[in-house]
């Protein structure tokens, strides 16, 4: 590929794509593994991980490869308010705990921040990155990072946020659009209003900032990183893309909800973890946010705390109704493959689309 950033050098990769960290396993160590030799970067996404497990995966990923990998938490969160009464938000999800075979689902509690406990386990896997979204990390967390001499990324979803992730002492910043899957990253005003357009947001955040900006949201292959490149990216972050390939830890379900989607029918919803993130619609999404009150639907993570059992189901059982199907708008370039070939292709793709567009 004929292209080479300062970001890439920082990185030590080959080609300028960043496997998105997608927690709740939609990332494995095979699949983090396999882009690395590639010569990309894959990341560990860690914030659902048992404290354990996060020194589990890294080993795994580091008996697969002597590249560099990442690792990904969620930036410390408020705590969620907690309504007086738990009944609507219980009521409105009882259905479908029904509809799976079990027990009528109970009231979600908070579970503890735990992030410095976290962060500790995250030093120890010997990752040469740190990254996160949803806030900003404590000035401690950032040096603790940079003295295990890690590569430590932000996420931004509009150029005020790339501004304080920059003055918080990030080395790149993610500029997360609005055709991005999975959790919005936003972290300053409106949680519903952060959804600028990748191609509008990424060449803004670049004339604020003097950091590396990673462009991401609705990439799927060469013509989207080229598009990014010619923006001003030094690399791209894609989730999506990855997410149909063999070594995706998703639900069978889940890969063929992306095969078959369309770029209309994605949506940001508060429905399965009570923060806004854009998933495939399905009937879960529809009923539960129609009419929902104030109450009907919690604040993350007891929303999130609240579904799981019923996702879990969902996944077990292959029903994709009832599954929180994070995923991008361009759905429709998803192809099953495997992470190498996918990197292959992308490689081979870019090329050619700069050719074409006389940078190459």
């Amino acid at each position: 590929m004929p292209v080479r950033t300062p970001l890439m050098t920082l990185l030590g990769i080959e080609h300028p794509v960043i496997q998105a960290p997608m927690a709740g396993g939609g990332d494995t160590p095979a699949m983090v593994a396999a882009v690395a030799e590639a010569g990309g970067i894959g990341f560990v996404g860690a914030q659902y991980l048992a404290l354990d497990r996060i020194g589990e995966a890294a080993r795994t990923i580091r008996s697969r490869t002597n590249r560099a990998f990442g690792v990904n938490l969620f930036a410390p969160q408020p705590a969620p308010r907690v309504p007086d009464d738990l009944r609507p938000a219980l009521d409105r999800v009882a259905p479908f705990f029904a509809e799976l075979g079990l027990e009528p689902p109970e009231a979600p509690t908070a579970p503890a921040d735990g992030f410095e406990d976290r962060l500790e386990a995250v030093l120890e896997t010997g990752a040469s990155v740190l990254s996160f979204t949803l806030g900003l990390l404590p000035d401690s967390a950032v040096q603790a990072a940079k003295a295990r001499g890690m590569t430590v990324i932000g996420t931004a979803t509009t150029v005020d946020e790339a501004v304080a992730l920059e003055r918080s002492g990030v080395d790149a910043i993610v500029a997360q659009g609005g055709e991005a899957g999975g959790h919005r990253g936003t972290f300053l005003g409106d949680l519903e209003s952060g959804v600028v357009g990748t191609m509008a947001l990424v060449p803004q955040v670049i004339d604020a900032v003097s950091a590396p900006v990673i462009a991401s949201g609705g990439i799927m292959d060469g013509r989207g990183i080229a598009a990014a490149l010619v923006l001003g990216a030094q690399a791209v972050q894609m989730g999506t893309a990855f997410l149909t390939c063999a070594e995706a830890g998703v639900p069978e379900a889940y890969k063929a909800a992306i095969l078959g989607a369309a770029e209309h029918r994605t949506r940001v919803t508060r429905a399965f973890s009570g923060r806004p993130a854009r998933g495939i619609v399905n009937r879960f999404m529809d009923d539960v946010e129609s009419g929902a009150g104030p109450d009907g639907i919690l604040d993350f993570p007891l929303q999130n705390g609240l579904t799981r059992p019923m996702r879990t189901a969902a996944g077990q059982q292959g029903k994709a109704e009832y599954l929180s199907l994070w995923a991008g708008q361009g759905v429709r370039l998803a192809r099953r493959t495997t992470a190498s070939e996918l990197m292959a292709a992308l490689a081979a793709e870019t090329e050619a689309a700069l050719a074409r567009a006389g940078c190459g």
